[in-house]
């Protein structure tokens, strides 16, 4: 992997320019971001799992969230996902406040979590069309190959999804997020199940397959792969960002002092 992150650190940093950084709020260089997020909170009974978070993102910009687990990652990412509703605050998606047109937001999103959101009992493919049929894909068979030889699962195309691997759910479950070509793809983790060659391989194909116009928000417990491929990063520790700025000109030492400054905890 070390190849594609060198390069995936220059491609950031040329793409980064000149934006200054903002530790706390972090705000996109573009006038009006495809993602806006304004004091999101999120209780669960006396507990806060999000404690007023904002969060700007622009078009085509690529934003990495990291944090110990229980700091509010996949709470935050499944509320932009319009799977969970927020306590408070506001989330602007293309421009669909989600508590007025969720559904239309809906069609902007493409979202990888730790469920699959797969049917093991049908093949590949026939996942593949299913979600193309929910989102009218035109020509959803032809995407559906285009997407399972990107991901390498052409040739288990039609075989059930319950005979897969964790590494083979996983390309699928990205393939299924990219069905409907989405504006925004949501990441939780993505590399779960995956062995580095396989991320390896994965990851770029995730940019190009938007042609370098694709919005990305993803969490990832790797320091090394979130600083090599976004433009800007944030570390969210007991539900707030408690840091946050540029990628470009960091280096991973760095990254990894202020981590563990920030969260007490190991990189």
């Amino acid at each position: 992997m070390t190849g594609y992150l060198t390069q995936s650190r220059r491609d950031a940093k040329a793409q980064s320019g000149d934006r200054k950084s903002d530790p706390l709020r972090l705000r996109a260089s573009a006038s009006t971001p495809l993602i806006q997020v304004r004091g999101l909170t999120r209780r669960f009974g006396r507990v806060y799992a999000l404690k007023g978070v904002d969060l700007d993102v622009a078009a085509g910009e690529r934003v990495v969230i990291f944090g110990p687990n229980g700091a509010g990652k996949t709470t935050f990412l499944q509320i932009m996902a319009t799977l969970l509703r927020p306590t408070s605050g506001r989330v602007l998606l293309a421009g669909h406040d989600l508590a007025r047109a969720a559904d239309s937001a809906r069609r902007h999103i493409g979202f990888v979590t730790h469920r699959p959101l797969l049917y093991g009992a049908l093949t590949a493919r026939e996942n593949l069309l299913f979600y193309g049929g929910l989102y009218s894909v035109p020509d959803a068979s032809a995407r559906a190959d285009e997407l399972l030889h990107m991901v390498g699962l052409y040739r288990r195309r039609n075989d059930l999804v319950r005979t897969f691997s964790r590494g083979m759910v996983q390309r699928l479950a990205i393939s299924r997020a990219l069905m409907h070509d989405p504006a925004i793809l949501l990441l939780d983790e993505p590399d779960t199940g995956l062995d580095p060659q396989a991320a390896d391989e994965l990851f770029p194909m995730l940019w190009e397959s938007g042609g370098g116009r694709r919005t990305v928000v993803m969490t990832t417990h790797h320091l090394d792969l979130g600083l090599a491929w976004a433009h800007r990063f944030a570390i969210l520790y007991g539900g707030r960002i408690v840091h946050g700025g540029e990628t470009a000109g960091i280096s991973l030492d760095e990254l990894r002092s202020i981590y563990r400054e920030q969260t007490g905890g190991e990189a």
